[in-house]
C-alpha cells in the first residue's frame, strides 16, 4: 500500500488530486475556497438544492465568503456544486463537513455523518483519502465510520485511507481563518495520518499530527468545553454580582488588567452556535458511557442554559418598577444571530428569549442587519427597521447580539427601557438602561 499512498501524495502535492467536500456550510465552503485558491479542482456536495443552486450561480450565503470571490471560483471552472452523489466516483479526497447536532434528549445525533459515510461507502473505490471534519465524540471515527466503510470489503490503510481532522472555524473572525488556524490531524494508521497531513499542508500554514483519531476528536471537544465552562463561570459571577449590587462588567475589566493568570470571559444572554452549546455535551455523553460523571461540563451547561430566563426576569423586574407587566407589553429584540456580525442563528439565545416572551404574552419583533427573516416555532418573522418610531413604541428593547454596525447610543436615546445583555452601551449611564 506504500505505492498507493505515495501516488496519492504525489497527486495532492502536484495539485492533480480531485477534491470533494460533503456539506457546503460554514465549514465546507471556506475549506473549498482554500483548496480552490491553492489550484485544486473542487466538487462541493450538498443535499440542499437551494444551496447548490446558489453556489453554481456564484452567490454566497456566508458573510465570510464574498460573492465576488465565489463568482470568480465558478467562472474558473474549478468549482462545481452538486447534489448528485455520482460525483464521488471521480474524487481522490473527500472531506466530510456535515452537522453533528444534539437530539432533544441531549444525546449525539450522528444521522448526518451516517448518511454521508454510507453515501461514500457506496460510491468510493480504492486508493482514496476520506477525512471526517465534523465535531463528534471520541471514538466515532474508528468505532462508527471505519466499520461502515470496511463493509465494502476494503481495508483502511491498505485499500483506502481514513482520518479525522476537527474543524476550527470561527465565523466572523477577521484575524484567524481556515488558512492560518493550526490544523489537528490523525489517521487510522500512520499512512493515513501522513496522507491527511500532506492534504492539509497544501492550504494550511501549520498542520499538527496527533497519535490517534480519539485524541484528535477530544482536542476539539476540550477547546469548546473550556469556553463553555468559563462562560458558565462568568455567568454565575454575573448572577452573584447582581445579588450583591456589584457591576460585573467593571469587575471583569479590572481583573483583565492582570498580565498573567487571568483570561477574561464575559457574561451574556446564553450561548449559541454550532459548537459551544453542543460539543461539551458530546464529551459528557461519551464520559457517562464509560461510567464517569463530568460535573463541571453539566453544571456549565445548566448555568448557560438558564441565562435566557434570567434576562426575562430582569426585564420583568424593571417593568414592574414602572407599573407595567410582561403580559401585553411590546418588545423588540436587537440581534438574533448567535454572535456579532454573522447571519447564523443556530442555537442562538435570542430564539429562546423570543419563545419565552411569546409564551408570556409579549408582542415581539426583532431587528438584525444580517438575518432578514426566519421561522420561530412555525411563525414567520421579518426584521423590522430601527426607526425612532419603531423603537420608541416598544415597552422594552433587548440587545441580544451586539452587531458592530448598529448605533447603540442612538438606540438608547429612543428607547423607553433597554436591556443590554452584551455591555454594548458601556460608559452610558442613563436610567432607562438595565444591564445583565
Amino acid at each position: 500500500m506504500q505505492d498507493a499512498a505515495s501516488n496519492l501524495i504525489g497527486k495532492i502535492q502536484s495539485k492533480k488530486a480531485r477534491i470533494g467536500i460533503v456539506g457546503m456550510g460554514y465549514v465546507g465552503l471556506p475549506l473549498a475556497v482554500e483548496f480552490w485558491r491553492a489550484g485544486f479542482n473542487v466538487s462541493g456536495f450538498d443535499v440542499d438544492a437551494d444551496r447548490v443552486a446558489s453556489l453554481n450561480a456564484g452567490s454566497s450565503y456566508i458573510p465570510d465568503i464574498p460573492t465576488s470571490l465565489l463568482s470568480e471560483m465558478v467562472r474558473s471552472g474549478r468549482l462545481l456544486a452538486t447534489s448528485d452523489p455520482d460525483v464521488l466516483k471521480s474524487l481522490d479526497v473527500v472531506a466530510l463537513c456535515v452537522p453533528t447536532p444534539l437530539r432533544k434528549t441531549k444525546d449525539p445525533d450522528l444521522s448526518y455523518v451516517l448518511h454521508a459515510v454510507e453515501m461514500v461507502r457506496r460510491y468510493i473505490d480504492r486508493d482514496k483519502l476520506i477525512v471526517l471534519e465534523s465535531t463528534t465524540y471520541p471514538g466515532t471515527t474508528d468505532e462508527v465510520v471505519l466499520p461502515m466503510l470496511e463493509e465494502s470489503g476494503f481495508k483502511a490503510g491498505r485499500d483506502f485511507f481514513l482520518a479525522f481532522s476537527p474543524e476550527r472555524v470561527d465565523p466572523g473572525n477577521k484575524q484567524f481563518a481556515t488558512h492560518n488556524t493550526p490544523k489537528i490531524v490523525s489517521g487510522i494508521t500512520p499512512e493515513c495520518t501522513r496522507l491527511a497531513q500532506a492534504f492539509y499542508e497544501q492550504i494550511i500554514e501549520k498542520v499538527i499530527p496527533v497519535s490517534s483519531t480519539k485524541v484528535a476528536e477530544t482536542v476539539k471537544l476540550l477547546e469548546n468545553t473550556f469556553r463553555s465552562v468559563n462562560i458558565g463561570l462568568v455567568n454565575e459571577i454575573a448572577l452573584m454580582c447582581h445579588k450583591m449590587g456589584i457591576d460585573v462588567w467593571e469587575v471583569i475589566d479590572a481583573a483583565a488588567t492582570k498580565p498573567f493568570g487571568f483570561l477574561p470571559f464575559y457574561p451574556g444572554p446564553g450561548i449559541g452556535g454550532h459548537c459551544i452549546p453542543v460539543d461539551p455535551l458530546y464529551l459528557s455523553w461519551k464520559a457517562k458511557q464509560k461510567g464517569f460523571d463530568p460535573r463541571f461540563i453539566d453544571l456549565a451547561s445548566q448555568i448557560n442554559g438558564r441565562m435566557p430566563e434570567y434576562v426575562i426576569e430582569k426585564i420583568a423586574e424593571a417593568l414592574n418598577e414602572r407599573r407595567k407587566c410582561l403580559n401585553g407589553s411590546k418588545m423588540l429584540i436587537v440581534g438574533v444571530a448567535y454572535k456579532k456580525d454573522i447571519n447564523d442563528i443556530r442555537e442562538s439565545p435570542a430564539l429562546d428569549i423570543l419563545s419565552l416572551l411569546v409564551r408570556r404574552g409579549v408582542e415581539v419583533s426583532y431587528h438584525d442587519p444580517y438575518v432578514s427573516r426566519f421561522q420561530l416555532d412555525g411563525i414567520a418573522m421579518e426584521s423590522q427597521p430601527l426607526t425612532d418610531a419603531v423603537v420608541s413604541g416598544q415597552d422594552c428593547v433587548i440587545i441580544v447580539t451586539d452587531h458592530s454596525s448598529l448605533d447603540y447610543r442612538k438606540l438608547a436615546k429612543s428607547s423607553q427601557l433597554i436591556m443590554d445583555t452584551r455591555n454594548a452601551l458601556k460608559g452610558v449611564n442613563d436610567p432607562q438602561i438595565i444591564r445583565l
